[in-house]
């Protein structure tokens, strides 16, 4: 019994020390049959990730399943998401003629703008006139699943191909809303978008109302009809409503924003992490340059909304009406990788004539108002009265 003892510890010796050297001393793996591989200046020690190959290799019930090009897309997913930033994503060869399908066609969706706010995917702004608006979806409610597929740690991109669908089909979605003791499920039948993207009216006191719901490709053409009819009624001032704007062509806002700028004004830098890597400069025609402005915000108005919004008030103290932004304000740029995949990274954040950079803290209004569920149930406006307020004043003070 003493002898078997002996042995068997003498056994667990053995182990241990092996054990023990193996992991000051990692085994060195011989790699082969790896293509495209390119130095790089960095300290990291590859030798895990092979290292972690090889045992998946041995070990894992279903590794054959797994074809080599599969795992290494998701090792390059993996290192995307390192960055903590929901607006960087890597697309597989598939995913990326995908996406590229969905940008250049006709969708069905629910029509609702989606991003990312400490690191919960959240609405953006519903478009109105969509099933996402019909269905009561308002800015800053967080979604916690769609279908059956919980969001944490999804990117924005995913979440938006999720949603999209088959025109027609349900997309059910978990939402948590401040004030909410719990999730509630909103079952969206999916529709193709066509959501507006101007509505214009003349107020009391020759005061014109334009809402603005997206910067789209339209924008420029419908803003400049817009203000040949306010022309034409002898216009005195202006209320820009920018609230539910989620964005857009940020080519589109600078655009406009020559509107209501000298030629030449900074309208926005983009500045990268070694720098400014461009100025975007007003070259309009100043039509409403010197007309009293105000302009209407809430958490749906994000990144060309913010934009616009920020340089008003930046180079002409525009007074902003409403609540807090969303804070949407950093540049990504698509770049082709081999094989067909692409990487979307972001690069640059936009920055405000002030200095100020709109990611995660959004634009503080100067007059915070915020709309009751009584206001909505009595079909009143606090924000927009007082925008008129504020025109108003102004028109006064220059007369």
């Amino acid at each position: 019994m003493l002898a078997v003892l002996a042995a068997l510890l003498l056994v667990f010796a053995g182990f241990y020390a092996g054990w023990s050297a193996g992991r000051r001393m990692p085994a060195t793996i011989a790699v082969q049959g790896v293509s495209g591989v390119e130095s790089t200046t960095t300290d990291a020690d590859f030798g895990i990730f092979w290292e972690a190959w090889r045992t998946i290799d041995e070990k894992h019930l279903s590794a054959a399943d797994v074809s080599a090009d599969a795992r290494v897309n998701g090792a390059v997913s993996g290192l995307v998401r390192s960055l903590g930033d929901p607006y960087s994503q890597f697309f597989t060869p598939a995913a990326a003629k995908s996406f590229e399908e969905d940008v250049d066609g006709n969708f069905s969706g629910i029509g609702a703008e989606i991003g990312i706010r400490r690191d919960q995917l959240v609405i953006v702004a519903p478009l109105k006139g969509t099933p996402a608006e019909r269905a009561g979806l308002k800015p800053n409610d967080q979604i916690f699943m769609i279908d059956a597929t919980s969001t944490d740690n999804m990117a924005v991109d995913q979440a938006v191909s999720f949603i999209r669908g088959v025109l027609g089909t349900t997309v059910k979605l978990s939402i948590f809303r401040d004030g909410w003791e719990r999730p509630k499920d909103f079952s969206i039948v999916r529709e193709n978008i066509q959501a507006p993207t101007l509505d214009f009216k003349m107020l009391p006191d020759r005061i014109a109302y334009v809402q603005l719901y997206s910067f789209n490709a339209n924008a420029e053409t419908l803003f400049w009809n817009a203000m040949r009819k306010a022309a034409d009624a002898g216009t005195e001032g202006l209320v820009l409503d920018l609230r539910g704007n989620p964005g857009g062509y940020l080519e589109v806002a600078v655009n406009l924003a020559g509107w209501f700028l000298p030629r030449g004004t900074v309208v926005v830098k983009e500045v990268g992490r070694e720098g400014v890597l461009d100025t975007l400069r007003a070259s309009g025609n100043e039509a409403l340059a010197k007309i009293p402005v105000a302009v209407l915000i809430d958490e749906g108005s994000a990144s060309a909304a913010e934009i616009l919004a920020g340089t008003l008030r930046d180079n002409r103290q525009v007074k902003l009406i409403g609540q807090t932004s969303f804070g949407k304000g950093t540049v990504q740029e698509f770049m082709d990788l081999s094989g067909g995949s692409v990487i979307k990274l972001t690069i640059a954040h936009w920055v405000l004539p002030s200095g100020t950079i709109l990611e995660d803290s959004g634009l503080k209004p100067d007059h915070e108002i915020e709309i009751s569920e009584e206001d909505l149930k009595n079909e009143r406006d606090p924000q927009l009265d007082k925008a008129i307020q504020v025109v108003k004043e102004e028109i006064a003070n220059e007369n």
